[in-house]
């Protein structure tokens, strides 16, 4: 084997950014691209959090910057790039990560419930590739990372909203490639299975944050079951997958769904 072989996973010289950086997938992620060798901005609208993972990339030898950011916000995005560019030089990777998830019926989910998991999951994913595609459209290379969800491809009863958003993306995704192709820039998704993060440990946190450790395991065994596998994902394995679209080693990979899902899905 060519000892250079992995060097196509190398991202030393390059500059990433991560939306949702504070925790869970996008934590492992700005972890995992900044051990690659990138200088990560870790974003987030938890400051605290984002300032978090940014220390410990730097602890770990990788030059990080942490932005509080609210997606939702027009132009927060644009000022994040932008800030990328400014104090890094360049700008190589967008990983648009951040991801809210609310979990009602069709027939009880409220109008501003509906618009916020929209505003977060959808607009603001647009708002991060427009944002980026300008930038990597005049430099004439880089690599957008796109967080949809396995919600795309199985019906789940209560995530309507959710999986209507993360749906957009895939198909936001495909055009982008396309528009992006000629430009030398790739534009990929990951749709993750089931991960155990905060975000789906709503299922056995109490309001007070307590978790009842028996009833984490039974959803996490039913979970298990339920795939080919016989196991659950951790935020690392679907930051792997980030780490592969966002470097060479993808390099003829785009408009691509990438589904990291223990085989609970498998589309043709």
């Amino acid at each position: 084997m060519n000892p250079d072989a992995l060097g196509a996973f190398d991202l030393s010289g390059r500059v990433a950014v991560v939306t949702g950086a504070a925790s869970g997938i996008g934590r492992a992620s700005a972890e995992l691209l900044g051990a690659a060798g990138a200088a990560v901005v870790c974003a987030d609208v938890d400051d605290q959090g984002a300032a978090a993972t940014a220390a410990q990339l730097e602890r770990a030898g990788a030059r990080a910057l942490a932005r509080g950011v609210d997606v939702t916000v027009p132009g927060a995005l644009d000022a994040l790039v932008e800030q990328a560019v400014s104090e890094l030089g360049r700008l190589d990777v967008m990983a648009n990560i951040a991801g809210i998830i609310v979990q009602a019926p069709v027939v009880d989910f409220e109008d501003d419930a509906f618009d916020r998991i929209m505003a977060v999951n959808l607009k603001g994913v647009f708002r991060g590739c427009r944002a980026a595609a300008r930038v990597l459209k005049a430099q004439g290379s880089g690599s957008i990372v796109n967080m949809a969800s396995a919600a795309i491809d199985t019906p789940s009863p209560g995530l309507a909203g959710y999986g209507m958003a993360k749906a957009a993306v895939v198909q936001l995704t495909r055009v982008l490639a396309t528009e992006m192709g000629p430009h030398g820039v790739r534009v990929n998704a990951v749709a993750p299975g089931f991960v155990e993060t905060a975000m789906t440990g709503r299922r056995f946190t109490a309001a007070d944050g307590t978790v009842d450790e028996t009833h984490r395991q039974a959803v996490l065994d039913a979970v298990a079951r339920s795939t080919p596998l016989r196991t659950v994902g951790r935020p690392q394995d679907i930051a792997h997958a980030v780490l592969y679209l966002a470097s060479d080693a993808s390099r003829f990979v785009t408009g691509q769904i990438l589904r990291p899902n223990g085989g609970v899905a498998m589309p043709w």
